[in-house]
């Protein structure tokens, strides 16, 4: 394992989140555009916008309820919100912005807040950094005199801004800065590049010798070293327009002394010091919650991952390693996730969530209540069908839900709702239509099931029944609880959560799948069998509405397919795997076998990835231009920027010219890469070596081989085996749980304390607060577990403190915080 363990800690960034509405937008000094105001947000990291939202229409306090969720596939300094109103016939302007820098992220996390808007000002749009090297050198003039020299070598930039979506035309100005002085020298400008190689060196006189007089263009005869500073400012050359302001540092000479300083500087918005009133831009209420996680080689993680993987086995069940991390982190919505993902990708959830079922069951006294809270089987059921579903629901709901959403047809039917002009029969007759295609949709699809999830509900089925032998309908009720109110009513009523709609629906659509969803909820539910299912409705439009729904094929309907989800035949595999859409987008996409490189080389096509094919369109829709597939591609690859000249690009590289994409960020160009990695990772034909560049004008530009032919000069990414509709990374899931268990320490010792004093004084003890927080049916046993998982814990924070040494201050990895004025 010495080669495994000289692996060095993936750091993986997500985030995720919601922008959930927006109050009073717009500047107050303008009232009458204010009502004409149609607004949508994007996410920003740093000025790359990775995520955007749909068009608000004409509302100064708009509801955009967006769910977003992404990995971050690279450093950034900022992550900001943007409200734009929308422009008819000229761009679009920004209302304010929201920017919260990544240290402060975690102050906010998982909950909501309400953030004042600030100006969207040029100068402060800033990202990337510099690299800089200064030094003072002691010079003797031709009088004998000696003065000091400033030597200010910039050597290059990093992560730059696009301009208008483009690499920029950078150049750098460097400043002496003192009270009676101001000298400016400039770089070269690099062309269409976000990563400049500058390599210039400039040199500033810094104390004056004694011939010089007052005359001169200084004040003072010697300088106070003490007062002056360097100013590096990074600019976009405009050519014929205006110079645009990328970035600036300072730093203060009396830093040098006598050694050389050499560090990274992350640029900094212009120290302009406007600290005018400005108006009142409104706010935005935001959800965030980044996660930084610093994932160690897999072999430490064996200890833990073993214990966990044991849960199924240790009798009782609440004495197991997972369950103990649901009792410890109970109000941790997202402690449960990383369980299941790392149970589901070893075959072991099934058992495991079969045992604490059972153990919910004992607790439950009446059958029309069986698993109707939330505890932790019923959210390791839901996450369980969120994961291996995904899929299911996309076959099953998404063309309905298209229509539904496309359409735009009025279903509302409650009285007081209805808009002038309005008619309600109709209204009526168009929902009952979407509710009966959304139900037949849902009862014919038992063959698409996963399996998985058929095992589940086999296994509810049997447990319900044998819990309640008196009552016929549990077994029907333990299965439509989860598969119709936790997983098709839900998805109906947020198909944006789901992945089957990119966006929020608008208030129309919205309120028509919330009256669908609610008639699916009844249609399918089955605690109540034997009673009147209008009873459940408290507005008497839906009473009414429900009645032309009251018939025994419904009923049979659902009957049969709940019969057909959980018996006890096992499905059998067709053999045939259904072409599954992955992931399709606008992309720039380079023409094929093109020499030259040049602008018009590149289109906007259509890519659409599936677990069979990889295709092109012109739009979305329309018919393929070109197809490839899955199993011919032989690597993907990010593509050097110098390429190009272009940002986020990727190659697939398959048995004819590889193709050549540009996604439009950086989140996408990894989402691209990730998902056509995983497809085709199992490929018998895949590359070990690739070429980072491009084949141009008779030569690859990465190694200069003139052989086309010739084999890569880089070796291939290594990709991760996991699932690719399940999209496990074990080792991320288990640190993840090694992150909530150590946050959760406190909680262990006081459930490892209760074990104690249970065992030893029987009885009362186990009603105090601090015991009752835990489920403890075996302390001893328990106790055994909690030990375990402590001596985990500390040997895995061994780990982690040996490995992670922090990069000093000042490198490329945390490069410095300069001034600003």
């Amino acid at each position: 394992m010495a080669e495994e363990d000289g692996v060095r800690i993936r750091i993986l960034q997500s985030l995720r989140g919601k922008i959930c509405e927006g109050k009073n937008l717009g500047s107050c000094s303008a009232p009458n555009r204010q009502r004409d105001l149609c607004t949508f947000c994007t996410i920003s990291l740093d000025q790359e916008e990775v995520f955007r939202t749909n068009v608000f229409e004409k509302s100064l306090s708009p509801l955009y309820g967006e769910d977003f969720y992404f990995e971050i596939p690279r450093p950034f300094q900022c992550l900001s919100f943007y409200v734009f109103a929308k422009g008819v016939f000229q761009r679009d302007l920004p209302v304010g912005k929201v920017s919260i820098r990544k240290e402060d992220l975690c102050k906010f996390s998982g909950k909501e807040h309400w953030f004042g808007l600030q100006p969207v000002d040029p100068n402060s749009e800033v990202q990337g950094k510099v690299h800089l090297e200064m030094r003072l050198n002691n010079l003797i003039t031709e009088n004998g005199s000696v003065c000091q020299q400033l030597v200010v070598r910039i050597i290059e930039c990093q992560g730059l801004p696009l301009i208008s979506g483009q690499n920029c035309d950078p150049y750098a100005t460097v400043s002496l800065v003192g009270p009676a002085r101001f000298d400016q020298k400039k770089t070269k400008v690099k062309k269409k590049t976000s990563d400049p190689q500058f390599e210039e060196t400039f040199y500033f006189d810094v104390t004056r010798p004694n011939s010089y007089t007052r005359k001169s263009n200084f004040q003072v005869e010697e300088e106070d070293i003490e007062k002056l500073e360097i100013k590096v400012e990074l600019w976009n050359n405009g050519n014929l327009a205006q110079d645009v302001f990328l970035g600036e540092t300072r730093v203060s000479v009396k830093i040098l002394r006598n050694d050389i300083h050499r560090a990274w500087y992350l640029l900094q918005p212009k120290g302009n010091g406007n600290k005018s009133k400005i108006d009142d831009l409104g706010s935005l209420r935001l959800n965030v919650t980044y996660t930084e996680d610093n994932v160690l080689p897999s072999a430490c993680y064996t200890p833990l991952r073993t214990l966990l993987l044991q849960s199924p086995d240790v009798k009782p069940i609440s004495a197991s390693a997972a369950h103990i991390l649901g009792d410890v982190c109970r109000e941790r919505y997202e402690a449960v996730l990383p369980v299941v993902r790392l149970l589901l990708h070893h075959g072991r959830l099934v058992p495991f969530v079969s045992a604490i079922a059972a153990l919910e069951l004992e607790h439950t006294q009446e059958a029309n209540t069986i698993f109707r809270g939330n505890s932790l089987a019923t959210r390791c059921i839901d996450d369980m069908m969120k994961i291996v579903g995904r899929s299911y629901l996309t076959v099953t709901l998404k063309p309905v839900l298209d229509e539904i959403c496309e359409s735009n047809k009025t279903c509302e039917i409650d009285p007081i709702k209805l808009k002038e002009g309005d008619n309600v029969e109709v209204n009526k007759e168009n929902l009952q239509v979407y509710v009966q295609k959304v139900f037949s949709s849902i009862t014919q699809s038992s063959s698409c099931c996963p399996p998985l999830m058929c095992d589940m509900f086999r296994s509810l089925r049997h447990m319900a029944s044998k819990r309640f032998p008196a009552d016929p309908h549990v077994q029907y009720s333990a299965v439509s609880s989860f598969v119709f109110l936790r997983f098709f009513a839900v998805a109906v009523l947020s198909p944006h959560t789901f992945q089957l709609r990119s966006h929020h629906p608008d208030l129309e659509v919205s309120r028509t799948l919330t009256l669908i969803s609610k008639t699916i909820q009844t249609l399918g539910s089955w605690g109540s069998l034997s009673k009147n299912k209008l009873s459940s409705f408290k507005e008497s439009y839906m009473y009414d509405f429900f009645k032309s729904f009251q018939e025994d094929k419904c009923i049979e309907k659902v009957k049969k397919f709940l019969d057909e989800i959980s018996s006890n035949i096992s499905k059998e595999s067709s053999g045939v795997e259904d072409s599954v859409v992955l992931k399709e987008g606008e992309v720039q996409k380079r023409a094929q076998g093109k020499k030259r490189i040049g602008k018009k080389n590149f289109k906007k096509r259509w890519l659409r990835v599936t677990n069979r094919e990889l295709s092109y369109h012109k739009h979305k829709g329309k018919e393929a231009i070109c197809v490839i597939l899955v199993k011919n591609i032989r690597a993907v690859e990010k593509l050097d920027e110098s390429a190009f000249n272009r940002k986020n690009m990727f190659q697939v590289l398959h048995i004819e010219k590889p193709l050549y994409v540009q996604a439009g960020n950086c989140v996408e160009a990894s989402e691209w890469i990730e998902v056509l990695s995983q497809v085709s990772r199992c490929n018998s034909g895949r590359l070990g070596t690739f070429h980072p560049s491009a084949y141009v004008a008779g030569a690859w530009l990465c190694c200069r081989s003139p052989n086309e032919n010739q084999p890569g000069c880089r070796p291939c990414t290594p990709t991760m085996l996991a699932n690719l509709q399940l999209d496990i990374d074990c080792d991320r899931e288990t640190e993840r749980i090694f992150s909530l268990l150590t946050s959760s320490y406190s909680k262990l010792q006081k459930m490892e304390d209760a074990c104690a004093s249970i065992a030893v004084y029987q009885g009362p003890q186990r009603e105090q607060d601090d015991y009752s927080l835990f489920t403890i049916q075996e302390p001893k046993e328990t106790f055994h577990t909690v030990q375990q998982i402590r001596q985990v814990l500390e040997d895995l924070q061994r780990e982690h403190d040996v490995r992670s040494g922090t990069a000093q201050y000042g490198s490329q990895e945390n490069p410095i915080v300069g001034k600003t004025s």
